[in-house]
């Protein structure tokens, strides 16, 4: 059915002055949604101001939660630590923590090294303690046997070599001349868990707070 030119442009106007959805504007004209859709379905509506304060309220709700959530882990970290700390190589863990731990991200942690023993350290607790699953990536140089170099942190890290993500490192085309190189390239043991983080922090505070 066609309708007249008038009753088109009414659903336009509906549509971006009184800010009306399709269903509204289609109840209001009697009009299937198809034919509004169909006239003003690309025309997007504008956020009224309260949309934008329930918006903006319910986003500071979330950050407020996930807020108390990490002052919790914190606190669940200072609690737990005098316990951990009975457990070999836990200290260990949070001092290489504090000289090679990723501390930008909030939302995860991560240790990056190319000594075989120290990432092994940090597979260690990061599996023990996170929620989440162990990711692994490697940066390894352009000349390097890539398989050989997979191959190596697979066994000795007890995992599958399709389990280590690959990247070469951004340099690796400019040290020709290079005296200095990791054998095995550097290897990221990282994992996605807030609240495990929240709790490293905790732990890294109590331990240089002994230094102080």
């Amino acid at each position: 059915m066609a309708y007249p030119e008038y009753i088109r442009q009414k659903a336009i106007q509906l549509r971006v002055e009184k800010k009306l959805t399709i269903d509204e504007i289609a109840e209001r004209l009697s009009i299937a949604k198809t034919t509004i859709y169909y006239w003003v379905g690309d025309i997007e509506i504008p956020e009224t101001e309260r949309q934008s304060a329930r918006r903006l309220k319910a986003s500071k709700a979330n950050s407020d939660r996930a807020k108390a959530k990490r002052d919790a882990a914190y606190q669940a970290g200072i609690e737990e630590f005098e316990e951990l700390m009975k457990e070999p190589t836990f200290r260990d863990f949070v001092c290489t923590y504090i000289g090679e731990g990723s501390k930008r991200n909030r939302n995860g942690v991560a240790i990056c090294n190319s000594d075989p023993a120290v990432v092994k350290l940090a597979q260690k607790w990061i599996t023990r303690l996170s929620r989440n699953p162990t990711r692994y990536w490697l940066q390894h140089h352009v000349d390097q046997n890539v398989q050989e170099v997979c191959r190596f942190w697979a066994i000795y890290l007890d995992i599958s070599p399709h389990d280590i993500s690959l990247q070469r490192k951004s340099n690796s085309g400019q040290l020709g001349g290079r005296s200095w190189r990791s054998r095995y390239g550097v290897l990221t043991v990282r994992s996605s868990d807030t609240y495990l983080r929240a709790r490293v922090e905790a732990w890294m505070g109590l331990v240089k707070a002994e230094w102080e």
